[in-house]
């Protein structure tokens, strides 16, 4: 499904709160006038004189070694051309965006007032000893040329023109793929090119280097076809010069095994693919719009392979399976060039990756659970997480292969390790949620749609295709508010509980829940009363099957919006009890908090309930629970009541599941500190890994504990969740941002999903 993105939308996420995408962090202490004498001075003349010293020691005592420039002059942004320096710090930002969150790399932007390429290399080769890598980006050619080489020749630190090398390397990775799949040589098979800029010029030259004669290559600019005849080519364009007589593009293809469109959309026919040769390869790269739509190209040769830009279809040439590694790799052994070697080096590990068996988390993100080697998949998606590990691993040793590491990397195993834990998964998480509620679309009522946060989430829901949104309140009122806040939910039901029109819905439920509540108070009367509420009216319909979650509570008290999903879902089978978990995404990863909302003062029986709870709801996040059971006691340490309660659960628990891995009751503080519990407690079963989920010994913990995270140490809190229900209903928190609903909207249809 294409992605639907409004301007208003892109506009508002650029400029709310901190305007831009990026920030600076620290990265040491600053709490005390000591570690400010650390940090400026007089602290940091020791290692400015070590620095001075020893010139490589930046690397020891700087962010250096982790810091790219995103560097551009606006020239050529996207597809937008030259639109200056200043209007192309969004996509260099947003570049930077992608280096962080791909491979864990910082990066400055820096945007250029100049043109002339002399002026330019002169600021850029100024800025060395700042970064331990430039990204050349958007840049015009045939300026960017010179631009990439010179600074290559004259600069000690790796250096890439992405806008040159990152689809080379990603659509020669593809074009290998591709032709092993038809049977096909590349140093045989004949290839048109649409397209003579920086970009194409690059792909062939990696297409040469992986095999291709450039005898068989016949390129095209906006004047036709590249021959030696003509008199108004550069160097560049030289090189692929044809001996034989001028022709159009439409006569070029003809018996073409592959198509290369790298200019603008809608140059190509289907007649023109139908005269391709046996088993063709299209790779129509131009964005948004191909060369030729995936669509048409289909219906005129059923045996192409086709390659796209865009991510609404197999197969997209996508430069973020690129840049972010093949810098990564470069990086890690303070390489002082990305050489053709390491380039080559990424293409080949990309193709052979795109072989390798399809883990589960990346058929989920693609809603495809048949992710295979084939026609459909010649390179892999840019949100599977091997990227960092197989292409980093592939560029570094390239890199020193080839002599331009200055660190080489003596223990493999270790950097492998090293890798993974940059990868993360605090936002690995959400992305899995979204995913998956992706994969079967449910129904969602929203009960108060008459808040315009909620009507915001609704439509982020459903442009995402995250969930069908039922909104539940006036709908005149709803229909104003979404006219006068340029809401698009045009399409979707609005129910009113209060309506003439709900009368009958009304009486049926409230029979209903009169049956389930006649000899708890409830006469007649009030049931079908009661229905005019919306959080009774939106569990009813949850329950009846008429919706699959639903999500209310954000203006509301948590009692008055819990009790109705109580009273008329009630608990699924083998339930001890209903509990609340908050997920708090935290820089070094997810951790799993309850209970945080309901259980004030448990049992140890119900702390057992509460745990196995959570450990069930944690696993379909598809991460293995490592459970610390908290208190202000370790072990024994102090024999009070309280601890006792959290000691006996424990012992329960491990009786029944001696597979779980789980521990207490310990201090928080202990059960995070991997040499404290090696030393005091080596018996533990977190001795070797830091617990991901916290059981709280009693509501008032747990609830100040997420709180005080979530507001002073920064982390980002999703919940609650309620455990324990036959079917997702979710309580919002008050104040809950359009994000935070969105996120918990993911879980319940994630939740309608595995409950179905």
């Amino acid at each position: 499904m294409a992605q639907l993105i409004r301007k208003e939308d892109a506009l508002e996420y650029h400029s709310k709160g901190r305007p831009g995408k990026i920030e600076v962090i620290p990265t040491k202490e600053t709490k005390t006038q000591r570690d400010l004498a650390l940090a400026y001075s007089p602290g940091v003349a020791e290692p400015c004189l070590e620095i001075a010293a020893n010139p490589d020691d930046v690397y020891k005592y700087t962010a250096k070694g982790n810091l790219v420039a995103v560097i551009s002059n606006g020239t050529a942004v996207l597809g937008l051309g030259d639109i200056g320096p200043e209007a192309s710090k969004p996509v260099m930002e947003g570049k930077g965006l992608l280096f962080k969150i791909y491979a864990d790399i910082d990066v400055f932007d820096i945007e250029l007032n100049v043109k002339d390429p002399d002026a330019f290399i002169q600021v850029v080769k100024a800025l060395e000893p700042t970064f331990g890598g430039i990204n050349l980006e958007d840049i015009k050619a045939p300026e960017c040329f010179e631009i990439e080489t010179r600074l290559k020749a004259e600069l000690k630190i790796p250096i890439m023109h992405d806008d040159q090398h990152g689809t080379a390397i990603i659509s020669g990775a593809a074009l290998l793929n591709a032709l092993d799949i038809v049977g096909k040589n590349i140093a045989d098979v004949k290839i048109v090119i649409s397209g003579a800029g920086a970009s194409a010029i690059s792909c062939c030259k990696i297409y040469l280097a992986l095999g291709a004669r450039v005898e068989n290559m016949y390129m095209f600019d906006s004047k036709g076809l590249i021959t030696s005849v003509r008199t108004d080519l550069d160097n560049h364009k030289q090189q692929f010069a044809q001996a034989a007589p001028d022709m159009s593009l439409e006569e070029a293809m003809k018996g073409a095994d592959v198509f290369i469109g790298l200019s603008k959309g809608g140059v190509v026919s289907q007649q023109m693919v139908k005269g391709m040769g046996e088993k063709p390869i299209v790779f129509a790269l131009a964005n948004p719009n191909p060369e030729i739509t995936y669509e048409d190209a289909l219906a005129a040769r059923p045996d192409v392979i086709m390659a796209t830009g865009r991510s609404d279809y197999p197969n997209q040439v996508n430069n973020v399976l690129g840049f972010p590694y093949i810098f990564r790799g470069a990086l890690d052994v303070r390489a002082s060039a990305i050489n053709e070697e390491m380039k080559l080096a990424a293409v080949t590990a990309l193709a052979a990756l795109a072989k390798e068996p399809v883990p589960d988390l990346v058929n989920v993100a693609y809603n495809d659970i048949t992710l295979q080697y084939g026609p459909n998949y010649i390179i892999p998606k840019p949100m599977d997480p091997r990227l960092l590990v197989t292409v980093s691993m592939a560029v570094a040793k390239a890199a020193i292969d080839s002599g331009v590491a200055r660190e080489p990397i003596t223990d493999w195993t270790a950097y492998e390790n090293q890798l993974y834990r940059r990868l993360g998964s605090d936002d690995i998480i959400l992305r899995h949620v979204i995913n998956k509620a992706k994969q079967t679309l449910k129904r969602v009522v929203f009960a108060e749609a008459e808040n315009i946060k909620i009507l915001k989430a609704a439509q982020l829901a459903k442009d995402e295709g995250i969930a069908i949104p039922i909104l539940l309140g006036n709908e005149a009122k709803i229909r104003k508010m979404i006219a006068e806040n340029n809401i698009h939910l045009d399409d979707v039901e609005i129910i009113d509980p209060k309506s003439e029109a709900e009368e009958a819905n009304r009486n049926a439920f409230g029979e209903i829940f009169f049956e389930k509540r006649k000899r708890k108070g409830l006469n007649l009367y009030e049931a079908k009363k009661i229905m005019r509420e919306r959080p009774y009216y939106g569990c009813m319909m949850v329950e009846q099957g008429l919706a699959d979650a639903l999500v209310s509570g954000l203006t509301r008290k948590y009692p008055y919006t819990i009790r109705p999903a109580l009273e008329i879902i009630g608990m699924e089978e083998g339930a001890g009890r209903v509990a609340g978990l908050y997920i708090m995404l935290t820089k070094k990863g997810p951790l799993f908090f309850a209970d945080t909302t309901l259980n004030f003062n448990p049992t140890e029986d119900q702390l057992v309930d509460i745990t196995l709870l959570t450990a069930k709801a944690v696993e379909h996040f598809n991460i293995k629970p490592r459970i610390a059971m908290l208190s202000y006691s370790n072990f024994g340490s102090t024999p009070s009541a309280e601890a006792l309660t959290v000691s006996n659960a424990v012992a329960k628990i491990k009786a029944k599941h001696p597979d779980l891995v789980i521990d207490g009751e310990i201090q928080a503080s202990v059960a995070f500190n991997k040499e404290l519990l090696k030393e005091n407690y080596p018996f533990s079963d977190l001795v070797n890994e830091s617990p991901n989920v916290l059981i709280f010994p009693n509501l008032a913990a747990g609830n100040i504990a997420y709180h005080l995270l979530q507001e002073v140490g920064g982390a980002e809190a999703v919940g609650p969740i309620l455990l324990g229900l036959k079917k997702p209903v979710y309580v919002l928190q008050l104040g809950s941002t359009v994000r935070q609903i969105v996120n918990i909207v993911a879980i319940a249809a994630m939740e309608a999903q595995v409950k179905s």
